[in-house]
């Protein structure tokens, strides 16, 4: 919104300007109507936001009579009315407080209360209580002024009620109202959007006595006209002219102001022409509002006609015209009406602005850099940047770097974009983690790492991912490439910082995740990396299979099994299929680190997978699983791998077992290969039957050559008539007969199951 003036400090009584420079934190308010106001402005051009001079006697002007005796010692104002201040503003509000301010100032007056409001200017709720405190306390009795400053700093801070309140009860305090009081609350109300009640007060001024003059006129009709009534407006300009209150240069800038918010260009060309028959000349600020409003019509042609206008009237435009019309062509740009011929006439103000003397300043900048991005002129671009650097000038908005450095990363030229970084340096901007990101990302682009690493290491080092005030993040399209190179570059641990701080902002990025546990993992510090893979398990953020083999294969090279094995674990947990090489070597690996059964379950997870491979391993982990005695688990394993289609070698098994007189396991075995018809060697039978009887277990021996005998199984005659004699020479008579009836053939044969041929 483009509004028309800017506002001006009311008068005080000579009195009070001796205390004046010694106020501290003075609070200035923003204006944007200061965009359309000139340096200078006479009496008869008050502006839509002015503050009234007003006297303690209700007149307009300062009492220059008014002359305050001496009270007692000379007191400093300035360290009273901060100290009561800082006291107000630190305790709560008791009688204690009332106390201690009393002690510290015995005697209130004009300078010491204003003061004090003055001060709390920004504490509307503890100015009250000190205004109303001090009053029926009976230490001062407030005057206009005060009264004024009350209402105004209540206006302000939207505590509308208490400021009318306090308006309609000075009678009864025996104070006079004028006008300026209520232009105040008029225009607090119209600054809060409550339009009626602004048309209210300005009513009542009438029923209440009080004298209505332009300033009340200009003030109400800047409310109407925010809220795009301009019927009203209309309305009551014309009863204005009937109470004979004639307008003024500002009333007009202000109607026209409103009639172009509203879009009524129509009714402002009558505006306008009315304005020219009474005689009252067009100054800057009024044509610097219609240029505006016409660029906010995207009428470019109407604009430019006025702005011709002016100047042949010899109306000189100021900063505020010719960053309108910059500002005009760069929202033309932007909305693409013709962008290479908006951005020559740009330039071409901007150098004719310069040319008459007239420096550019925040808002010109502010306004001329994006539209110079938008028509990809980065060359003038950068040098208005240098321009700005050296008058020490920063842009209103600091998204305006960002498109600079964008602007010139897009054009190639990456030194005049780390350029921009360094002038937000110059000018005290805070380079945020969004600007270094675009850099950054283009500099990968461009291969051009080691001046990215550069900007890393200034990241990481200042903390700026981390800074809460940030507006811009750093994106993954900046980061991902850069923690990729850093981790294939043996430079994970700085990875690895810079994507713990980002995870402190909440980001789990999948592919930064990896990148650094495959960084690790290369680096041969597979630890951390399983630290992250625990974060990203923890979190469900997806993981990569290649991060993890990296990361079980990082293990086998510390010669750390167990850790690769659980690695391999979580891979398959989290669906990924492990090729037959890493189950291989990480079954050897455990295997040769004498974790035997830990690479059973390997084994199992192996062939749970239908992986049908690596069996000279897998009968080594069946062997040795027997060999020490965990039989059920090694026939667990047999049953697991016939039930996926292949065997192992019961032959050569029951060889291994029998060689190391380990008789337990081959009787369980070749039971579990008898049971379930599995075809052995007779040759492996005889093995079993001498180890047992080498052992002196002929009860075994029996027992498993009557099992032998009953599934047509054939051994050597000569082990069973051995068993035979040593049954008899043991008293075993009876399984002696049994037997030899057996080995006679009185028992029958059956079919044998061949076993599957493994694969």
């Amino acid at each position: 919104m483009s509004l028309i003036s800017s506002s001006k400090p009311h008068f005080i009584n000579p009195n009070f300007f001796s205390n004046l420079a010694r106020i501290t934190n003075t609070h200035h308010r923003f204006n944007p109507l200061s965009l359309f106001c000139t340096s200078s402005v006479t009496p008869n051009e008050e502006h839509p936001d002015a503050q009234i001079p007003i006297s303690p006697t209700g007149s307009s002007q300062p009492d220059p009579t008014r002359i305050r005796p001496t009270r007692g010692n000379h007191q400093n104002h300035e360290k009273i009315e901060s100290l009561i201040t800082r006291m107000m503003s630190n305790r709560a509000w008791t009688t204690r407080l009332q106390n201690s301010i009393r002690n510290l100032v015995p005697l209130f007056d004009h300078d010491i209360v204003y003061n004090v409001l003055h001060s709390c200017e920004k504490k509307p709720d503890i100015a009250l209580q000190f205004f109303r405190w001090v009053e029926r306390s009976g230490l001062f009795k407030h005057d206009q002024e005060t009264t004024f400053k009350m209402i105004e700093i209540l206006g302000n801070s939207g505590k509308l009620n208490h400021a009318r309140c306090i308006l309609l009860d000075m009678p009864k305090k025996g104070l006079k109202w004028n006008e300026d009081l209520f232009v105040v609350l008029i225009d607090s109300y119209g600054k809060a959007g409550i339009v009626q009640e602004s048309v209210k007060i300005f009513r009542s001024m009438e029923e209440l006595g009080v004298a209505r003059s332009i300033k009340s006129y200009d003030v109400l009709f800047k409310v109407i006209m925010r809220r795009g009534r301009y019927m009203m407006a209309k309305r009551y300009f014309n009863k204005m002219l009937s109470e004979g209150i004639v307008p003024t240069r500002h009333t007009y800038n202000v109607m026209i102001w409103g009639l172009f918010l509203s879009k009524r260009v129509g009714i402002f060309y009558r505006f306008f022409e009315d304005m020219k028959s009474r005689e009252i000349t067009p100054d800057v600020v009024t044509y610097n509002i219609i240029i505006n409003g016409f660029f906010r019509g995207f009428d470019t042609n109407k604009a430019e006609e006025f702005f011709v206008e002016m100047k042949s009237k010899n109306i000189e435009p100021t900063v505020v015209t010719y960053t309108t019309m910059i500002k005009g062509y760069v929202e033309g740009m932007i909305s693409e009406w013709g962008v290479e011929e908006d951005a020559v006439k740009t330039l071409q103000l901007f150098e004719e602005m310069k040319g008459f003397g007239i420096k550019p300043n925040a808002i010109t900048y502010s306004a001329l850099l994006p539209g110079l991005c938008t028509a990809d002129k980065m060359t003038d671009a950068h040098n208005v940047l240098k321009e700005m650097v050296h008058r020490h000038i920063a842009p209103l908005d600091n998204s305006i770097f960002l498109k600079l450095i964008s602007g010139q990363c897009k054009a190639g030229n990456l030194e005049a974009a780390a350029d921009v970084l360094k002038s937000m340096m110059r000018l005290n901007v805070t380079p945020e983690a969004g600007h270094y990101g675009v850099l950054i990302e283009n500099l990968c682009k461009s291969n051009v790492y080691e001046e990215a690493v550069k900007l890393v290491d200034q990241l990481i080092e200042n903390e700026i991912v981390l800074n809460t005030k940030n507006t811009l993040d750093l994106e993954s399209t900046a980061f991902n490439p850069i923690i990729e190179y850093l981790c294939d570059n043996g430079m994970t641990s700085k990875a690895e910082t810079l994507f713990r701080q980002l995870m402190k902002l909440g980001v789990l990025d999948p592919v930064g995740f990896n990148a650094v546990i495959c960084g690790h993992s290369k680096e041969g510090n597979p630890e951390s990396g399983f630290e992250l893979l625990k974060i990203m398990m923890r979190r469900n953020v997806a993981s990569e299979e290649s991060a993890y083999k990296l990361l079980v294969e990082s293990y086998l090279k510390k010669n750390e099994p167990a850790d690769a094995k659980t690695a391999l674990d979580g891979m398959i947990e989290n669906g990924h299929k492990p090729d037959s090489a890493l189950f291989r070597s990480v079954m050897e690996s455990l295997f040769e680190d004498g974790r035997v059964q830990t690479a059973s379950r390997v084994m199992k997870a192996m062939v749970d997978m239908g992986v049908k491979e690596h069996m000279d391993l897998v009968s080594k982990i069946l062997e040795a699983l027997l060999l020490r005695g965990h039989v059920e688990e090694a026939l667990g394993r047999i049953e697991l791998l016939m039930n996926a289609g292949f065997a192992p070698d019961f032959d050569s098994l029951l060889s291994v077992v029998c060689e190391k007189g380990k008789t337990i396991p081959a009787v369980k075995l070749l039971d579990y290969a008898l049971e379930r018809d599995y075809s052995v060697e007779y040759t492996s039978y005889d093995k079993v039957l001498d180890a047992l009887l080498a052992a002196g277990k002929t009860l075994n021996a029996y027992s498993i050559l009557c099992k032998i005998k009953e599934k047509g199984g054939v051994t050597d005659k000569s082990s069973g008539e051995e068993l035979i004699k040593l049954l008899n020479e043991q008293g075993n008579t009876k399984q002696a007969d049994i037997l030899s009836r057996m080995i006679k053939g009185t028992g029958s044969k059956k079919t044998k199951k061949q076993a599957p041929i493994a694969a």
